[in-house]
């Protein structure tokens, strides 16, 4: 995934199901950096990897194979 980029947030820690945010970049501590909106501002998280589920807002174009995953 490019950043930055439009995502929806799952975090049970923060409350957040679906919540629109930018994520800005991983960090090599294990957190996500996105912007969040709460209320009509906009705030810099941090959000640990292994409690946080980022999906692209957009859907691929092309749904078929995928050839560049990295393991």
């Amino acid at each position: 995934m490019e950043t930055p980029t439009e995502v929806m947030v799952h975090c049970e820690l923060m409350g957040l199901k679906g919540a629109r945010g930018r994520l800005l970049g991983v960090s090599p501590q294990g957190y996500y950096e996105i912007n969040l909106h709460f209320g009509d501002k906009q705030h810099r998280t941090l959000l640990p990897v292994g409690h946080t589920v980022i999906i692209a807002a957009e859907p691929e174009e092309n749904p078929g194979l995928v050839t560049d995953v990295e393991r």
